[in-house]
């Protein structure tokens, strides 16, 4: 049996939830989805999330809310990873960081085992995400064979060295946290569905979810700068996989971009 899961690429303040409202029923319907899984670390105005939002992305259908290196970034976040396990920050923060990992979704088709990581390569010197990953799986393959791994990591080399190193061992390593869509989805060899990085959902007259002004001066002073969220021609990235749920490798995989960027949409 297949089930059906999509994936939405990191979700930018307001912008990007007005859009997910508007097109997730019809994705929903296009590609007939068992299960939603969405990056929602800059759900809150571009850092975090809080219960305020988590509450608008599962009202909307979503079953699990992936976070990263900002779901640190506002204390109501933190504060919301203590009593919700369904929103996630990188499984491999040292031992005893509040919240959640991963989250294993009961679906009737299949459980559905969803995973967080973060990288390490120009990123913060935390635990092996390879080491990390093979813990959690060797700990719950009893349970399920579809593993979705959100990698939340800066560098590229990175993101295809996983997806190598658990070809084969799960259903899907989908990249998240550059907020530039890849066009490289494909299955890998062993039936491991692969992206370097799912995209942005929000405003793209920016500069990766920043108003442009604030972030050239960030590069021209090297200084700090007051992160605003912009808001023009919005988009949308998200990805389908089709996983066979008795062998857990990814079957069908087709990546999301809408509207086109000749259809600009500002909300």
């Amino acid at each position: 049996m297949n089930i059906n899961i999509l994936f939405i690429g990191d979700i930018i303040g307001n912008p990007g939830m007005d859009i997910l409202q508007m097109y997730l029923p019809s994705l929903q319907k296009k590609y007939r989805s068992d299960i939603i899984i969405a990056n929602g670390e800059n759900v809150s105005d571009g850092k975090g999330c809080t219960e305020k939002e988590a509450k608008v992305l599962f009202d909307l259908g979503v079953d699990v809310i992936t976070g990263g290196n900002h779901t640190w970034d506002k204390h109501q976040s933190q504060d919301y990873l203590k009593k919700e396990p369904r929103s996630l920050r990188p499984l491999n923060y040292p031992k005893g960081t509040i919240g959640n990992g991963y989250y294993i979704i009961d679906h009737h088709k299949s459980k559905v085992a969803v995973i967080n990581l973060q990288g390490r390569a120009y990123m913060a010197t935390i635990d092996c995400p390879f080491r990390t990953a093979d813990w959690i799986i060797n700990k719950l393959n009893q349970e399920t064979k579809v593993f979705i791994i959100d990698f939340h990591a800066e560098a590229t080399a990175e993101k295809i060295a996983l997806a190598n190193y658990l070809d084969g061992k799960i259903s899907a390593v989908i990249g998240t946290h550059t907020h530039i869509q890849t066009s490289d989805d494909r299955i890998l060899a062993k039936g491991t569905g692969y992206i370097t990085d799912c995209g942005m959902t929000g405003p793209y007259d920016s500069v990766i979810g920043m108003k442009t002004d604030a972030a050239i001066n960030r590069f021209l002073y090297q200084t700090p700068q007051k992160y605003q969220t912009a808001t023009d021609n919005v988009h949308l990235c998200g990805l389908f996989l089709k996983v066979d749920s008795s062998t857990g490798k990814t079957v069908e995989i087709e990546r999301i971009f809408l509207p086109e960027f000749d259809k600009q949409i500002n909300i």
